[in-house]
């Protein structure tokens, strides 16, 4: 059975290398190894409802919708003032500025495609502008973008709690201080990179203009503070808060600022559909694929092969060796999670690893395999926004990735940063 698991994902790799649709290798690896097993056919359609039938999946239509809307509306201007209000004084303050839209608008937008499109647009010009190498600009764009995918709403933490039936407030709660930290550890790579090539402030601080900025951006900000404490307290259930998410952001863009009319409401609403519908479907056969290694054995391989590599006990190495799995195959697919978490998910339940914690790890190897090669998916999105070379654009990211990675060394080796707010409010 080892021989025909491999062979299903060697076809996945070969036709993802391929450039086709995930949608079509994904349905054509599992048919291959229905086809060798001598499996029932239907098995893949039953397989793949099996993964849309987890109600909490009803919050990603919403969420996506939401940060449509937000995005159409014009809210990256106002978040871009604020954050230049905050942080351009300081060496590199644009660089910062860049740091800053990613994490306020991230959280509204919750994933790091729809956030680049959005802030991107508008930083990379300024920035080059500014005098910033353009590989440079863009390649930072595409890193702080993952910050989006940690602070909620998060697009795969939803993806994760549907796979592993997580709670999705924990999950939420989890990712708000390595956010936060992500953004850190950018900004700090940022001052050194100032520092050495002598980059200047963007502007001097003035207290009038942060309190004019802020009082334009604080109804905007309140989106993610207001989701996140109905979760906690209780006021509404995560479909709740996603349909709250898209009452908010209508009510902003088209009655507060009247950014946005029906005919753009139309052209957000058509392109939500298209997303999560691809989502979907990935989601689904992502489902019938992890159950057709299952039925391979391929979980209890892969935890054989750990007991060979770590014959000592070591949950932290063992956790080690499934992020890097992951994270090559994150190099490859994407969306990543939906794909590996049936995978990995009984090697996890053996390990007795808390699911949360590894629920923060995955997101934030997410965020990395995006701007990992060959793919590096938010490499490319940045690199065709600031029409420069996309090599370029990888080399340039070569500090950032770095930071990356030691902070996820950081979050593996010290749980309660990820811990400690879910167990603190819930």
């Amino acid at each position: 059975m080892m021989g025909l698991a491999a062979a299903t994902i060697v076809t996945l790799c070969v036709f993802a290398l391929a450039g086709l649709p995930i949608i079509v290798a994904l349905a054509a690896s599992v048919v291959v190894f229905l086809t060798f097993s001598g499996g029932w056919m239907l098995a893949m359609p039953q397989q793949t409802l099996v993964g849309l039938s987890d109600y909490i999946l009803v919050t990603l239509p919403l969420f996506i919708l939401a940060g449509g809307i937000m995005n159409a509306g014009g809210i990256a201007d106002r978040l871009f003032a604020l954050a230049s209000a905050l942080l351009g004084w300081m060496r590199g303050g644009l660089a910062h500025v860049n740091v800053a839209v990613s994490l306020m608008f991230g959280g509204m937008i919750g994933t790091s495609v729809a956030d680049l499109a959005g802030s991107g647009s508008v930083i990379i010009p300024k920035m080059k502008e500014a005098g910033y190498p353009g590989p440079f600009a863009a390649a930072l764009t595409a890193t702080s973008s993952g910050i989006g995918v940690l602070v909620p709403p998060s697009s795969p933490m939803i993806l994760y709690s549907a796979v592993t039936g997580t709670s999705l407030g924990a999950m939420f709660l989890a990712g708000a201080i390595p956010g936060l930290l992500m953004a850190l550890a950018l900004m700090i790579t940022i001052g050194f990179l100032a520092r050495y090539h002598g980059w200047k402030p963007a502007q001097g601080f003035s207290w009038l203009l942060l309190v004019k900025t802020g009082r334009a951006a604080i109804l905007p900000m309140g989106m993610p503070v207001l989701i996140l404490g109905g979760l906690v307290f209780g006021l509404f259930t995560p479909s709740e808060a996603g349909a709250f998410a898209v009452a908010y952001a209508l009510f902003l863009s088209m009655i507060v600022y009247r950014s946005l009319d029906f005919r753009g409401l139309y052209r957000v609403a058509v392109d939500a559909a298209i997303l999560t519908g691809e989502v979907l479907m990935v989601v689904g056969l992502s489902t019938a694929l992890g159950w057709a290694l299952s039925q391979a054995r391929v979980p209890i391989a892969l935890a054989e092969v750990m007991t060979v590599l770590f014959p000592f006990e070591s949950v932290v190495l063992q956790i080690v060796s499934l992020l890097l799995l992951a994270l090559i195959a994150g190099m490859v697919l994407d969306p990543l999670i939906p794909m590996i978490m049936p995978v990995l998910l009984p090697s996890l339940m053996t390990l007795d690893v808390d699911l949360v914690h590894f629920g923060v790890l995955m997101v934030m190897t997410v965020a990395i395999g995006q701007v990992t090669p060959p793919v590096a998916l938010a490499l490319l999105v940045a690199a065709r926004i600031g029409n420069e070379e996309v090599m370029a654009v990888t080399r340039a990211n070569t500090a950032f990735l770095l930071a990356m990675i030691a902070l996820l060394l950081v979050l593996i080796l010290v749980p309660s940063l990820s811990l400690w707010l879910p167990s603190f409010l819930m």
